[in-house]
């Protein structure tokens, strides 16, 4: 237990280090935008590179994806269910904002000091599946509702998902370990080189992006969607703990990533629907410091890390 604390005590400082350094002027809140484009860009595709070159692929790790698309979908009706006699930008605003995992830039720099290859690759494939819709599809879904007048149709849905890096270095090293082709040493060592940094920056990227912005009226907003949101993952943690069929390693990742927080992107694809952004924010924000506390607790409580 004590070495899991001291791990994410770690982590949680170099959040702390960002956002302090930001409030000291250090940091500007446009650096959030520059840092984010290096982890989801360099850092997060070279830890995935470097993971998925240390297991031996197996094929029932594809259903992953079908359960992070699930998630996601499941989490789509729940928002368009909870402001159904809402107007459209409400629709659209709490569609957007109850789907999402920020799993990229927080739960896999977060848990991959905790797990092995094996683990970290599991949660690749969950984010796979999550960021077909997480980067694009949601979005599209959400401007369709609020009539945004954006051009949608397939087409435009392709361009958003391919558009993710992310989400084409998952495909490129899926299709790679399908056909048992390894990277040569050199590019495997500059990808772990480039990955070990994913961790501090992106906790780091966090901090400086934190942002809290509550205002009495939009209280009674926040907690329910905290508490819906949060609701409905650990529902979601024990199916998929007590049962799939994975291995154990493999359902305690899921179990675990199942509470990441609420997507970064979230409160960009908010603004382009004419929602309110200060509250997606606020609501983002506040999911870190939950899903930090509820993600460090199961680890203990699993005896992951120890």
């Amino acid at each position: 237990m004590g070495e899991v604390l001291i791990k994410a005590g770690a982590l949680v400082l170099i959040i702390v280090l960002g956002y302090g350094l930001k409030r000291a002027g250090f940091f500007k809140v446009t650096d959030f935008t520059f840092l984010s484009k290096v982890v989801i860009n360099l850092t997060l595709p070279g830890a995935i590179v470097t993971n998925f070159s240390k297991i031996s692929f197996e094929a029932q790790l594809l259903w992953l994806v079908v359960i992070g698309i699930a998630c996601n979908l499941v989490m789509i009706g729940v928002g368009y269910l909870t402001a159904l006699h809402d107007t459209k930008t409400e629709k659209a605003f709490w569609l957007i904002n109850y789907s999402g995992y920020n799993i990229g830039s927080f739960a896999m720099p977060y848990i991959q000091g905790f797990l092995g290859p094996m683990g970290v690759v599991s949660a690749c494939m969950f984010d796979a599946g999550n960021a077909i819709l997480c980067t694009g599809g949601t979005y599209s879904i959400a401007a369709s509702v609020a009539a945004t007048g954006e051009k949608g149709g397939l087409g435009p849905f392709l361009k958003k998902m391919f558009s993710s890096i992310p989400l084409d270095v998952y495909i490129v090293m899926l299709v790679l370990a399908g056909l048992q082709i390894r990277l040569p040493s050199l590019v495997l060592r500059f990808a772990e080189t480039v990955g070990g940094a994913n961790s501090f920056l992106a906790m780091l990227m966090l901090g400086i992006g934190f942002e809290l912005h509550m205002e009495k009226g939009k209280l009674g907003k926040v907690i329910r969607a905290l508490l819906l949101r949060y609701g409905i993952a650990a529902g979601f943690a024990a199916a998929l703990y007590y049962l799939t069929p994975f291995a154990l390693e493999t359902r305690q990742v899921l179990a675990i990533i199942c509470f990441s927080p609420i997507s970064s992107i979230c409160p960009i694809f908010t603004k382009r629907c004419g929602g309110d952004v200060a509250l997606s924010s606020t609501v983002s924000s506040i999911s870190i410091i939950v899903s930090i506390v509820i993600m460090t607790t199961l680890m203990i409580v699993m005896g992951i890390g120890g």
